[in-house]
């Protein structure tokens, strides 16, 4: 217990500094993330065949492949093509990238949910398919798919951790020379753990109430 206070005390600051790099790189992931799955989402259901072929290449691609890999490629690989990032971008890239995918499906999953009675009602009168989507269907997509769209919220706040192998000083890399210069690793990482774990059950409340406010009596179900 007198080595947590004194962690507690002593680095409490450093880790605090560490954590909000942590939530700057994984809220920026998720929104451009969000914006890469709305946008493939919609290519996705709009477009012609050969493209949808293309398209669900890609996202099997990068859903195949672990997201270390995918920021090893853009950290250590494209450098050998003359592009060369720094830690928070290259782990932004590669976590919006990962994000957009899943969320993506996500999405793809919420929209195969709507009754196609709603798309021939629409298009009965007058609405193209994509002015359809916009002002008829994306709302209720966003709101089916708010559940899973939190999780990856919380997902990616734990998976930011993998910057710490670019050797970015978020949370777990700060933790890391914490631990090595005191040699209090328990100590350090239950400090950690109290940070993710605040950070989840906030998010998760706040989504909770979100999605009762938006939830349609009957059409919905509880995020927990």
């Amino acid at each position: 217990m007198t080595n947590l206070i004194d962690i507690i005390v002593n680095y409490g600051p450093s880790l605090a500094e560490a954590f909000k790099l942590t939530l700057e790189l994984s809220f920026i992931s998720f929104l451009l993330g969000f914006l890469g799955g709305i946008a493939l989402a919609t290519l996705n259901l709009l477009s012609p065949k050969h493209l949808k072929i293309f398209i669900r290449i890609l996202i099997d691609l990068i859903r195949g492949t672990p997201m270390t890999v995918q920021l090893f490629f853009i950290y250590y690989a494209l450098p050998t093509f003359g592009i060369k990032l720094d830690p928070f971008i290259s782990a932004l890239i590669a976590m919006s990238i990962n994000s957009s995918v899943y969320q993506s499906e996500y999405l793809r999953t919420a929209i195969n949910s709507i009754p196609r009675t709603q798309w021939e009602a629409a298009l009965s009168l007058g609405f193209t398919k994509f002015s359809s989507w916009i002002h008829i269907v994306i709302h209720q997509v966003l709101r089916i798919a708010l559940p899973a769209l939190t999780n990856e919220l919380i997902y990616i706040i734990k998976f930011s951790s993998i910057a710490y192998f670019v050797t970015l000083p978020e949370l777990v890399y700060v933790a890391e020379l914490i631990g090595s210069k005191t040699f209090a690793y328990i100590e350090v990482y239950m400090v950690v753990a109290f940070f993710y774990i605040t950070v989840a059950f906030i998010l998760s409340e706040i989504m909770e109430h979100i999605y009762k406010k938006l939830s349609v009596q009957g059409l919905t179900t509880s995020l927990t």
